[in-house]
């Protein structure tokens, strides 16, 4: 295992193999410091008692995530989305998510699988499956079966690691009595194929790392590749699978470092092997498993769908049936037009009303024509195109073309769109749009405007529909832009149209939603895009406008969440969510973890930094308070799970966006794994009492088993949704006063 010191020998070149097998390695096993062990302790290390110990933790994760699976028969929380996802890729119809499209492309498949049509939409929380036809069992069944296999793949971290049966056990039990991981394996969500790939990522890299002396292998290559191969399947299936690419990073950094380290025998060839073949299996070969998803993704969705309006033009036209292909024609000058801003949808609108002459903050305006944006159609949305040069009889040049010079006519008002240097109503740093009589040319230049094209080159004509652009003001260079503040009420509360000072403003994106009429030369064919035939578009441009619209909007995720909560809460079990509630029978699902086994985590990492930091104090007085094999143990595996921990975790304190308790549950499973390791110093390993005196740790495991157990009996009601809770109850399940459950019984107070 990589880890934050790598304090170990490594083999010089050359020199033969340790003698016996390297999984007696003395960083990888605890027998090496054990003097003497518990018969029974020992007993359940053999291979027939592990297996029998893994076999029965499997069987119980599927039975506590597959009981009454069936239940609720309602779309619960983010089914919303990820079964309407599922939904269109039966369908074919594309959409737009924040989330990569490996998981979503597996309910995919599941639900194809199960004889689902993709005719149900997933609108609103509490629509029936039932009524509908859904096979929702066996779309809902991918990610129990996941998150089951999550318990095994933890057990087998621990063991290869180096750990005992019984401390194996201890990290898969918290994870299999876990609440919140059960309620979140048991619904069409995507956590538990993100965590159950994460596991298979840690398992893989600690079976590479344990092939150290043996580098170059097939064994070798094959765990490093495993490790790559199933790193791009935790980053494909949900964004931030990106914090397990980062954390193995980090590992094969300080791996490398340690190579590097002449002192270890290695020269600078042997490291460039090590640097190139680490390039290959953990960055080449994961990055074209990721694109692969995403090619596939591209390949299934041809259809034009609602995540359409997210893409650009030319994206949007390799779909079949999309509008910008079945509608999109040629603009021509003296085309009467109505116009959408990108972003907002409103129309470019003016009316014969004025600006007031003062303004709220005391400024004077030109009491100019109002020109505003608004939702709805009108007839004082149509603009007519108007020519600054002259124009063939007919032919093409009649046309109009990127960058070209234009007027625009307000057609009720016969004035012309005009824009000054006089401060905007709402934005004094930005320019007042107006009009301007047509007959009046004392303003002529006021009123031009270079009609920008976004990605645009020269020769290329207007169309609508398809072709979004920026209006840029020849004499000021702003551009025309609008924002979802609305003006007072002498506006009618329409939104601000202003000029934007950078022409080159990528939300004063507009397009030609409708050609109301043309005065055009009869004689010329304008062209036209039916029948249609999707346009080409070379993958890796898809791939990398998706990707950054995803992180755009990602980011813009902010808006406020009754159940949203901050990463200072989440350790500590502070708050959940409401998943599903029916308020007939009270039932309710609320996502909220084993407080025995969250808590024991949260204690678990305090006493780790707490022995790490006593061990470094003592060395820097010249004690040495933890043998040198115990101490490798705590910077190497517990040290590598911290770092799991903590990249995984600490990140969430930098965003800004919408954050949940169920973005921690990545952080839990990798706090499972080192409360096992904090257990096995402290009761194995300490300088006190170096060996397991007279079973103590499987005294230990085996109350904190039944008692993880008693809270999830406890808690089960608001895990699996059933049975229904009448307030008494409800008020008795909530164990801590910031836990929002709904039908609790109202307190009151006793009158004397």
């Amino acid at each position: 295992m990589a880890s934050l010191s790598l304090i170990r020998q490594r083999k010089t070149p050359g020199a033969p193999p340790r003698s016996g097998s390297y999984e007696q390695d003395d960083e990888d096993h605890v027998d090496v410091v054990f003097r003497k062990r518990v018969a029974f302790e020992q007993a359940l290390d053999t291979p027939q008692a592990s297996a029998a110990v893994v076999g029965v933790l499997t069987a119980v994760a599927f039975m506590v995530r597959f009981y009454k699976i069936n239940q609720p028969d309602q779309v619960v929380f983010d089914e919303v989305h990820f079964g309407k996802f599922a939904s269109y890729y039966i369908r074919r119809e594309y959409y737009f998510d924040v989330h990569p499209p490996f998981a979503k492309l597996l309910f995919g498949l599941a639900g194809w699988f199960v004889g689902f049509a993709g005719h149900f939409s997933f609108e609103n929380i509490g629509d029936s499956y039932t009524e509908n036809h859904v096979p929702y069992v066996g779309m809902r069944a991918l990610p129990a079966i996941l998150g089951s296999l999550t318990v095994p793949m933890v057990y087998a971290i621990m063991k290869e690691t180096g750990y005992s049966t019984i401390v194996a056990a201890f990290s898969a039990c918290i994870i299999l009595f876990d609440n919140a991981h059960i309620a979140q394996s048991r619904l069409i969500l995507l956590d538990a194929t993100l965590i159950f790939f994460m596991s298979l990522t840690i398992y893989s890299y600690i079976r590479f790392r344990k092939l150290r002396y043996w580098e170059f292998t097939v064994e070798w290559w094959s765990w490093l590749i495993a490790t790559g191969f199933f790193m791009a399947c935790t980053w494909g299936s949900k964004v931030n699978g990106v914090l397990t690419v980062v954390t193995i990073g980090i590992a094969v950094l300080i791996d490398l470092w340690d190579i590097l380290d002449h002192n270890k025998g290695h020269t600078m060839e042997d490291f460039w092997k090590h640097f190139a073949a680490r390039a290959v299996g953990l960055i080449v070969i994961p990055f074209i498993i990721y694109l692969s998803f995403f090619y596939v993704h591209f390949a299934v969705l041809i259809n034009s769908g609602p995540g359409d309006s997210f893409m650009s033009p030319a994206f949007q036209e390799t779909l079949i049936g999309n509008e910008l292909l079945t509608n999109s024609q040629e603009l021509l000058y003296y085309d009467v037009v109505t116009m959408k801003h990108k972003d907002t949808k409103v129309f470019l609108h003016s009316h014969p009303d004025k600006y007031p002459l003062q303004y709220d903050d005391g400024r004077i305006s030109t009491q100019g024509q109002q020109v505003t944006g608004y939702g709805h159609d009108d007839e004082n949305n149509h603009w007519q195109i108007i020519p600054t040069k002259a124009l063939p009889e007919a032919g093409r040049g009649r046309a109009v073309h990127h960058d070209d010079v234009i007027q625009l006519l307000h057609v009720n008002t016969q004035t012309l769109l005009l824009t000054h240097d006089v401060a905007s109503p709402l934005m004094p740093t930005n320019q007042e749009f107006t009009t301007w009589p047509k007959d009046d040319h004392t303003r002529h230049n006021d009123t031009l405007f270079l009609l920008h094209l976004v990605d645009g080159s020269l020769g290329d004509v207007w169309k609508s529909k398809s072709s979004h652009f920026r209006l840029v003001h020849v004499p000021t260079r702003v551009s025309m832009w609008t924002h979802t503040k609305q003006l007072p009420e002498w506006g009618f509360k329409q939104q601000e149209i202003n000029g934007n000072k950078n022409p080159a403003e990528k939300t004063a994106a507009w397009y030609v939603d409708d050609v109301i009429s043309s005065e055009s030369n009869a004689d010329f064919s304008r062209e036209t895009n039916a029948p249609p035939e999707p346009k080409k578009m070379s993958f890796f441009k898809k791939f990398a406008e998706l990707q950054l619209l995803m992180l755009q909007h990602n980011a813009g995720l902010t808006a406020s969440h009754p159940y949203a909560s901050s990463p200072i809460n989440w350790p500590f079990l502070l708050s959940g969510i409401s998943f599903w509630t029916e308020n007939d029978s009270q039932k309710q699902i609320y996502l909220i973890g084993n407080v025995v086994g969250w808590w024991t985590c949260i204690i678990a990492i305090s006493i780790y930094v707490g022995i790490v930091g006593a061990d470094l104090l003592a060395r820097r007085r010249g004690a040495e308070p933890v043998p040198d094999e115990v101490r490798n143990r705590l910077w190497n595996s517990a040290g590598f799970f911290l770092l799991v921990w903590a990249v995984h975790y600490l990140p969430f304190f930098l965003m800004s966006r919408q954050l949940f308790i169920h973005h921690y549950l990545p952080s839990h499973l990798a706090s499972a794994l080192l409360a096992g390791s904090v257990l096995s110093f402290i009761l194995s390993e300490s300088i006190n009492f170096p060996i397991s005196i007279a079973g103590r740790m499987t005294l230990v495991v085996g109350i904190f088993a039944v008692a993880m157990f008693a809270m999830f009996v406890f808690l089960a009601p608001l895990t699996y949704g059933t049975p229904g809770l009448d307030g008494e109850t409800v008020n008795s399940k909530r164990l801590l006063a910031s836990w929002t459950l709904h039908f609790a019984a109202k307190v009151t107070g006793e009158v004397l």
